[in-house]
């Protein structure tokens, strides 16, 4: 009887996904940064078994592939404060159009990039199929720079420094409005986490919005349990729940190589974890996305493999 009743305990709680239905969607996406090697972070993703260990978790999962990504038409003489902005429309445009898609077939959207850029696609997608239900999405953003540059205040014109701004309503026209509605989240339901490397302009339109950005200084007085309790209490209030995206130069360089934009002092192996445990058991996540590995940068794909195992902590996987 014990050993029936010890063996019932096990099986579910080693099933966080039963019943559940998971999609994973690649995106090869380069051009919102300027190092060769990320667009291959989706197939490193699949090396380290990201499919085969979600659906030992008792997920349903769809693997859907990658969306293909057109190559460059931009001439000499492109705007280099918006580089290869049409391409990254385009990009995004339809990759909206997955995410949405794989919302409104009730399962939980897994992205894989590719650069950060593609946020902009894959939220617009999530909180358009929300919108529909007449729910609101908060969001948690983990990232070692802000991400909410402009075409005014980007020292480098690469669009994997804006996402969040754009998400926020501010940016180039195109991306703003994707989606056909603007801004995609309310500031005060965001939280960022991870921050340390921002620049002067970003600095002004985070204080503008008010958003609740958790740097490194911050995670290193409170610690990183306090913090995420209070980013999800904060991304929580999203009547629909919330979304998470997940840059990899959020951690530390020696736990994570494989980032074509590494910040030392960054979130540890154990930290990173923690983070993800405590989204799985709060409950409430409707998205989630991993961005910026850089195969060409890695070393034998531990970053890959690392960026699989917080899919894991994140979908349910504990220690005990």
């Amino acid at each position: 009887m014990t050993e029936s009743l010890i063996e019932t305990v096990d099986a579910g709680h080693d099933q966080p996904g039963a019943g559940k239905a998971v999609a994973i969607l690649g995106v090869p996406l380069s051009y919102g940064q300027s190092k060769g090697g990320v667009h291959l972070g989706p197939s490193a993703m699949r090396v380290a078994g990201l499919a085969e260990r979600v659906s030992s978790l008792g997920y349903e999962v769809n693997d859907c592939g990658d969306l293909s990504i057109e190559r460059s038409h931009s001439l000499p003489g492109f705007d280099e404060k918006l580089k290869y902005l049409n391409e990254i429309y385009a990009a995004c445009e339809r990759l909206a159009v997955e995410t949405e898609k794989i919302v409104d077939a009730s399962a939980l959207p897994i992205t894989i990039g590719g650069d950060h850029s593609i946020a902009i696609g894959s939220l617009s997608g999530i909180v358009k199929a929300f919108r529909k239900r007449d729910e609101r999405l908060g969001l948690i953003y983990f990232d070692a720079h802000a991400d909410m540059n402009t075409r005014d205040t980007t020292p480098s014109g690469n669009i994997h420094g804006m996402p969040l701004a754009v998400l926020l309503g501010y940016g180039a026209p195109e991306l703003v409005n994707l989606g056909g509605f603007s801004p995609k989240f309310d500031s005060k339901l965001c939280a960022h986490v991870g921050g340390r490397d921002l620049d002067p302009g970003e600095r002004v339109l985070i204080q503008r919005l008010g958003i609740r950005f958790f740097t490194m200084r911050e995670i290193d007085e409170r610690g990183l349990a306090a913090c995420m309790d209070e980013a999800i209490g904060i991304a929580s209030q999203g009547s629909g729940g919330y979304a998470v995206t997940f840059d990899v130069d959020v951690l530390d360089p020696g736990d994570a190589p494989g980032s074509g934009t590494l910040v030392r002092g960054g979130l540890s192996y154990r930290e990173a974890h923690l983070a993800m445990e405590k989204i799985s058991e709060a409950g409430g996540m409707q998205s989630l996305e991993v961005v910026e590995i850089n195969t060409a940068l890695d070393l034998n794909n531990r970053t890959a493999e690392l960026g699989v195992q917080l899919i894991l902590s994140a979908l349910g996987k504990r220690i005990l």
